[in-house]
């Protein structure tokens, strides 16, 4: 079992193509997780002065609310026909996209969102709201994005943080849930000494040496927890998003912690987590809060 018995699965809908793939994703990742899945649209309209009703002469389903209202009820639609024995709800609620989401991750088990909408998700991949939301939201958070995939692993990002820690426990519930191997990954460069000392020699092997242990030692206890996945792990030397975005072609998922060792303070989002989620292959997910996997 997961953490939150019995949240919904959230996903935002604006009418595009992108959000009813997204439906689609959530739609199968409520069924396979056994809960409900909710669909919201995040109507900006009456925080501007402007009529909400049909114009003159217009039909009565022409007002902007009833336009919301016909957008998450397609949304609904199409999700039933994903999984029939899913239940599904549907919400136009009031206000702008980033307060929104923000506000129904508190109480998910997890929020879809599509990587491109229009409106309120307009640009949503490359603009502030998939930013803000991955950054702050309560629950992890997948973006649909790249190609879908039944095959292939589960990667996941580790540097040994305490975010990286998080990423892993979903990681491996995913992969369990899935019935499919992870693929941990953890990429490394060499220490930049101080500008003001002489260039270091440093010893490559025992630089190595140390990564593999900070990975060996990061699955240790999810290894135990998850018996019944298969995990394989690659230690390699380069830039951590390069190598995630070159792996995630191949992936099914792709996992990332919202921040991770050495990221600056005042950042949404880490260096590579914002990477990733830009330039990944695969739908991305970034775990920010604790997840706490299966129950003993």
């Amino acid at each position: 079992m997961t953490s939150r018995s019995g949240a919904p699965v959230v996903v935002a809908v604006d009418g595009s193509t992108s959000a009813l793939e997204a439906v689609r994703v959530a739609a199968r990742e409520a069924g396979t997780r056994g809960r409900p899945l909710r669909v919201v649209h995040a109507f900006i309209w009456p925080l501007y002065d402007v009529s909400l009703a049909p114009a003159p002469g217009a039909p009565p389903h022409a007002g902007l609310r009833q336009q919301a209202e016909q957008v998450v009820a397609e949304a609904v639609t199409e999700a039933g026909k994903v999984t029939p024995d899913v239940a599904v709800t549907g919400a136009v609620v009031d206000g702008a996209a980033t307060p929104v989401l923000l506000a129904e991750a508190r109480d998910a088990a997890l929020l879809v969102l599509g990587s491109r909408g229009l409106g309120g998700f307009g640009g949503l991949l490359m603009g502030s709201v998939a930013v803000q939301v991955c950054a702050h939201a309560d629950c992890p958070v997948l973006v649909v994005k790249g190609e879908a995939r039944a095959d292939g692993p589960v990667l996941v990002g580790v540097d040994g943080s305490p975010r990286s820690d998080q990423a892993l426990g979903f990681a491996f519930d995913e992969a369990s849930l899935r019935g499919t191997e992870l693929l941990a990954v953890h990429a490394w460069v060499m220490p930049v000494p101080p500008s003001d000392l002489l260039p270091v020699a440093y010893d490559v092997e025992a630089l190595a040496a140390e990564e593999e242990r900070v990975l060996a030692e990061a699955l240790a206890g999810w290894c135990e927890r998850y018996p019944d996945v298969p995990v394989r792990r690659r230690v390699t030397y380069g830039g951590p998003a390069k190598v995630l975005v070159e792996e995630s072609a191949a992936a099914q998922l792709t996992v990332v912690g919202a921040r991770g060792r050495g990221a600056l303070a005042g950042m949404l989002l880490g260096s590579v987590s914002h990477a990733v989620l830009h330039h990944a292959h695969s739908p991305v997910v970034v775990v920010r809060r604790r997840h706490e996997g299966r129950q003993s």
